[in-house]
């Protein structure tokens, strides 16, 4: 007996679906950030981060807001840490500098200080 729910891909329909992005960013440190991340007790939050840059690169800002020229990236994890930047161009990132939320409002004032003097 033969379905009447058969799928039928045209050429069309199919490029479509494996059309992806291989758009990569630059994704550039600062030696504040870089020693943030370094010093972070917690192993498995750092290895967290370190995933999310990767992601970044490839294009994936994921859990991401905008606010007076600064980025911040979320990442949901222990003490919800953020990860500020900002952007130059549409293929380079520079990562100011990270903290969590307990220290949110301090991190961003220092986000758009060091985002002035890059």
């Amino acid at each position: 007996m033969k379905s009447n729910c058969e799928l039928k891909f045209t050429h069309l329909d199919l490029s479509v679906c494996v059309n992806y992005s291989s758009r990569m960013i630059e994704v550039r440190q600062t030696d504040e950030f870089r020693k943030w991340l370094r010093d972070l007790k917690d192993i498995r939050a750092a290895r967290k981060i370190a995933q999310r840059i990767i992601r970044v690169e490839a294009g994936l800002l994921g859990d991401a807001r905008f606010f007076e020229g600064i980025g911040e990236l979320r990442i949901d994890y222990g003490q919800g840490y953020r990860v500020y930047f900002i952007r130059r161009g549409n293929t380079v990132i520079i990562l100011l500098c990270g903290g969590d939320k307990s220290s949110q409002d301090r991190d961003i004032r220092k986000a758009k200080q060091m985002a002035s003097e890059v």
